[in-house]
């Protein structure tokens, strides 16, 4: 299995992308503008698309990227998968007509070029082997994070999330985590805001990490342009013992 860092920032900007995750070369983990740098092959090889909340950084290409394949994806759709008051969200604030054409119902409603397919917590999927969890999550909008297994090895990704006993719970629950790819978008003197947009900030995250009993390598995501590196400060005095890693679009890592 791997997993390749296309955004994994806060905002855009120079050499910033926001939260795009490729597994293998056919699955996304969300859709932030990282997925623009990809060229159309690449884009053509994706077949599904699992969000963790609908909010802009997150889902920025979907839109465009059906648009792209447009012809290639009649035959064969794309599918979205999240959580449902996500989807009732694509579609009601984006895929309206207004926004952006309802890629639901083109080019007719029994053959669309998208597929929006609901998960719940706990649910899994098989795809080619590779088992994918969809993991509880706390956020100000309706949103979850993933566990894939594959061959043994493991690797989970939080999505957007701040404090919550639920996604510890969930991955606590398997025997094996090598890999963890979590938010951290605050410093520690923002940490009211970090509680109250739904985030983790440095002091947060080190006491929910203290509810895992694994110890996987952990990637940090969704940091703030221009905070990166008073937030890795942070992490490091309050983890000192973790294994910490600040993600850069390009990374990749093989499990």
């Amino acid at each position: 299995m791997q997993i390749e860092i296309l955004g994994c920032s806060g905002g855009i900007g120079g050499v910033h992308r926001t939260t795009a995750l490729r597994v293998d070369d056919d699955i996304l983990l969300d859709c932030g503008t990282g997925v623009g740098d990809l060229d159309e092959a690449a884009l053509a090889r994706i077949r599904h698309v699992f969000l963790s909340h609908p909010h802009m950084d997150h889902v920025a290409c979907l839109p465009l990227l059906v648009d792209t394949l447009f012809s290639r994806l009649q035959d064969d759709p794309l599918i979205v998968h999240a959580v449902p008051g996500c989807l009732d969200i694509l579609r009601s604030d984006i895929f309206n007509w207004r926004i952006w054409p309802d890629f639901l119902s083109l080019p007719n409603p029994d053959r669309p070029v998208m597929r929006f397919e609901p998960m719940e917590p706990g649910m899994r999927l098989d795809l080619d082997g590779r088992r994918i969890e969809m993991l509880p999550v706390r956020h100000t909008v309706p949103a979850a994070g993933y566990r894939i297994e594959h061959q043994g090895a493991a690797f989970a990704y939080s999505g957007d999330c701040t404090s919550n006993d639920e996604l510890w719970a969930a991955l606590n629950a398997h025997d094996r985590l090598d890999m963890l790819v979590v938010e951290c978008a605050f410093s520690d003197d923002e940490a009211d805001l970090a509680r109250r947009s739904g985030h983790y900030c440095p002091g947060l995250l080190a006491a929910d990490l203290e509810k895992l009993v694994h110890r996987p390598s952990i990637g940090v995501t969704h940091l703030k342009p221009g905070e990166e590196a008073k937030v890795m400060q942070e992490l490091g005095r309050c983890m000192p013992d973790r294994e910490l890693r600040r993600l850069s679009s390009g990374d990749v890592f093989r499990l």
